[in-house]
């Protein structure tokens, strides 16, 4: 493909800001139009970007027989719609994270892909930062050999968002599960492989956002219309008999470091590694010795930029989606699996 791929981004508060330096930056596309049902912050950031292009309707935009990728920026409700039409009309869709809130919504958007032939791509921007690419490529090398255990978690103390699409289930379909949670189960499973989920323990509670005085240091007092977990926890198992143990929340009682909590430990045959240190844990059993090796981080740089970059570029040149929506249904199929064991009290068998 020769020409520069133009695209449309809907939804221009919040996260999308993340996404424009990586269209700005890309040799394969430009940034095009803008939609947002905000006429004012539209016209706004359309004056900001110098986009004159501008949609207070995202399904106008979708229709524009110009452009080539749509970028889908919006609450996670409003996701699969959105991204079925754009697919339907010819676009190639990069969409944000959760790509959907259930594994239903994907398989529909998976539908809509495969009956369209464009690509499409999840916007999990932690498999494009340094750290992670560097062990990606360790573990990818054979460096932990086979992957038996994971804990994983993304842990927040008093750092909820508390605007209503996050806290409103109508808007966002899940608490900090489907927020901050598929983003480190994502990049979990990436590391193990994406090994097939079968059987997923979980729990969530809702206490501390009650207390009297709640309050959130990214918003403020708790709001009245909240209705999604605060906390989340998972005991997953794996076609391969590897396990995972998965924690996630907004308002834990928990240290912080920049704002949150986000690790994870693989343990492997091979030896154990740890993200984000990226330090590789091994044993020489015939010298009876630790070994503990740090690793160097891959160059590169704002992950979210290069997410966009890299979607660009796979469908300029052809190449596979980076995050293909199949590795997006296994982490919703996990998190929904997660509350229905919760609601339910009993743990979920996977089909």
């Amino acid at each position: 493909m020769s020409k520069t791929l133009k695209v449309g981004v809907i939804g221009v508060r919040g996260i999308a800001n993340t996404h424009f330096p990586g269209w700005r930056d890309s040799p394969h596309a430009e940034l095009a139009a803008l939609a947002d049902v905000d006429g004012e912050v539209l016209r706004a950031r359309g004056s900001d970007l110098g986009i004159d292009r501008l949609y207070d309707d995202p399904y106008a935009m979708i229709a524009d027989p110009e452009l080539d990728i749509i970028d889908v920026c919006t609450p996670n409700m409003y996701h699969t719609p959105l991204t079925v039409a754009a697919l339907d009309a010819g676009k190639h869709v990069i969409c944000e994270k959760p790509l959907a809130p259930t594994p239903e919504d994907i398989r529909t958007m998976i539908e809509a892909r495969d009956r369209s032939g464009r690509m499409l791509m999840t916007a999990q921007h932690f498999r494009f930062e340094g750290a992670a690419k560097a062990l990606k490529t360790q573990i990818d090398a054979g460096a932990l050999g086979s992957i038996y255990h994971a804990r994983s978690w993304m842990l927040r103390r008093s750092g909820a968002p508390t605007r209503g699409t996050f806290v409103e289930k109508k808007h966002s379909g899940g608490g900090p599960c489907i927020d901050i949670g598929v983003h480190i189960l994502d990049l979990t499973l990436w590391m193990m492989g994406n090994p097939r989920p079968v059987t997923v323990s979980g729990v969530t509670q809702d206490r501390l956002r009650k207390l009297p005085g709640a309050f959130s240091n990214w918003g403020g007092a708790i709001p009245d219309s909240w209705d999604v977990e605060e906390f989340a926890a998972a005991f997953v198992r794996f076609e391969n008999g590897a396990t995972l143990v998965l924690e996630v929340s907004w308002l834990l009682n928990h240290p912080k470091t920049h704002g949150e909590d986000m690790q994870m430990w693989l343990y492997g045959e091979g030896g154990g590694a740890h993200w984000p240190q990226n330090i590789l844990l091994r044993t020489d059993n015939e010298t009876r010795q630790h070994f503990d090796v740090q690793l160097q981080n891959k160059a590169g740089g704002e992950p979210h930029a290069l997410e966009c970059m890299a979607f660009a570029e796979a469908v300029a040149t052809g190449a596979p989606s980076p995050v293909p929506a199949e590795q997006s249904l296994d982490v919703i199929t996990v998190l929904d699996a997660l509350y229905r064991s919760a609601a339910d009290g009993r743990e979920i068998v996977l089909a």
